[in-house]
């Protein structure tokens, strides 16, 4: 039939390249010529008139037709917006997202810690004060002893000879002495003769019995006695601070003798010993022991210039020792030097700690905690929030519209895992809670806020 040679024709894969618009357009086109053709009066009228079957077959191609130019229209439609929105997620997920915190102050009562070493509040080393051999030890490391207990004794024989000869010093002084003081006598006695002789021979003198030059010579004679009288009892006075001097020297040196016994002069612990028995010893050399006083300990630490003003005498402070885990040690602080050392600019404070159990030894090491309170705390940041380049130290800071800022910042006091910063940034700033991303000038995030920068 010329129907079905006509649907072939218009079909398809007749005009597989053209469009599905097109294809429909020419296919209506095909049907309406056929359609013209069997018309009354047509050439085809009288050999071929469709049926009802032809006619409901026509209609539902053509429905079919429409359907599938549809489905081929809005399909690719459907898909092209799917990857235009899976292309804007795609891209809305290549933003980052960072954890970001807001700039704080730290706590207005701060905990400062610092190192310290502990030491004896009394410490001393015993020297010898006489020379000689050691004769006898009797105490040793680690021995408590009490003030005045004897430690050791010192064989000294020079002492005894000097001793000895001392003591006839002082007998011979004094026997000069009693002679100085019978010369006084003596010189009395002549200085009275003179006296008379020269009273009489003064009279004479006056009745014109004698010359006045005898009588001037007896008066001479007198004077010449009493000069010799002062004399006298000048050597007397000599010889007096003679024996002053010999006796002064004897108890020099018996005190010297008591020096061959040596004594603690405080309660305390034996820190050191340092000779045995039989070696020589000097006097304010050799170093017989040292003597610890552990009752009571203290540390010096240096506080910083930012916490100098807080800390005062009678605060109380903490010491933790890492040999007594979970043990905390309570002492005060006792004196401070009130100015700063211009070398590191730290005060020195000194702290006393009771060790009434004895748990504390001298030169161990501890930290002292101090609580201060901060007029004006400083503003702290995790240290892993800091950005440290060649051109300085840096934070990220992340604006309200997630672009990030590079800000330089000056650095405070670092305490390892977080650090203060004097300026740079203010209170309430948001900035990114690490620096591993090493994020640029102006690069956009997505903010995930994850807590406050305060310590």
């Amino acid at each position: 039939m010329r129907y079905g040679d006509s649907s072939q024709e218009g079909s398809p894969k007749a005009v597989g390249g053209d469009s599905t618009e097109q294809q429909l357009r020419r296919q209506v086109d095909d049907l309406r010529r056929q359609l013209r053709e069997r018309e009354p009066g047509g050439p085809a009228a009288s050999r071929w008139r469709p049926s009802g079957i032809t006619i409901f077959a026509l209609v539902l191609g053509l429905t079919v037709l429409f359907a599938g130019a549809f489905l081929a229209g809005y399909v690719p439609l459907q898909k092209r917006n799917a990857l235009v929105r899976a292309e804007a997620l795609e891209h809305e997920n290549e933003v980052p997202r960072v954890e970001v915190m807001r700039v704080g102050r730290a706590p207005a009562k701060s905990d400062l810690n610092l190192p310290a070493t502990l030491q004896a509040v009394t410490e001393a080393p015993v020297l010898a004060r006489a020379d000689g051999y050691l004769k006898r030890r009797l105490a040793d490391i680690g021995d408590r002893v009490t003030a005045g207990q004897t430690l050791a004794e010192i064989d000294a024989p020079e002492v005894d000879q000097q001793i000895r000869q001392a003591e006839a010093v002082v007998e011979q002084t004094q026997a000069a002495v009693e002679q100085s003081q019978a010369a006084v006598e003596q010189g009395k006695a002549n200085r009275d003769l003179a006296i008379l002789t020269a009273g009489r021979w003064k009279l004479l003198a006056a009745q014109g019995v004698v010359s006045q030059q005898e009588n001037d010579q007896y008066q001479a004679q007198l004077v010449a006695q009493n000069a010799n009288v002062q004399a006298l009892e000048k050597a007397v006075l000599a010889q007096r601070s003679n024996v002053a001097a010999a006796r002064a020297n004897l108890a020099r040196l018996q005190e010297v003798q008591s020096y061959r016994v040596v004594k603690a002069p405080f309660e305390g612990v034996i820190t050191v010993r340092n000779v045995d028995v039989g070696a020589l010893v000097n006097i304010g050399t050799t170093l017989l022991y040292r003597i610890a006083q552990v009752k009571t300990l203290r540390a010096f630490v240096n506080v910083p210039q930012s916490d100098a003003n807080s800390v005062r005498v009678g605060q109380s402070a903490r010491l933790t020792l890492s040999n007594f885990p979970g043990r905390r040690f309570l002492g005060k602080v006792t004196r401070t030097a009130n100015a700063l050392d211009p070398a590191n600019r730290t005060m020195l404070a000194e702290i006393e700690v009771p060790n009434t159990d004895g748990a504390l030894f001298p030169g161990m090491y501890a930290e002292v905690g101090l609580s201060s309170a901060l007029r004006n705390p400083p503003l702290m940041i995790p240290a892993q929030a800091l950005i440290v380049r060649s051109d300085g130290a840096q934070v990220a800071v992340v604006g309200p519209d997630g672009i990030v800022h590079l800000r330089k910042v000056a650095i405070g006091r670092d305490y390892g895992d977080r650090v203060e910063i004097v300026q740079g940034v203010e209170e309430g700033a948001t900035i990114l809670a690490s620096a591993d991303a090493a994020p640029q000038e102006g690069a956009r995030v997505i903010p995930l806020m994850s807590g406050s920068a305060q310590p």
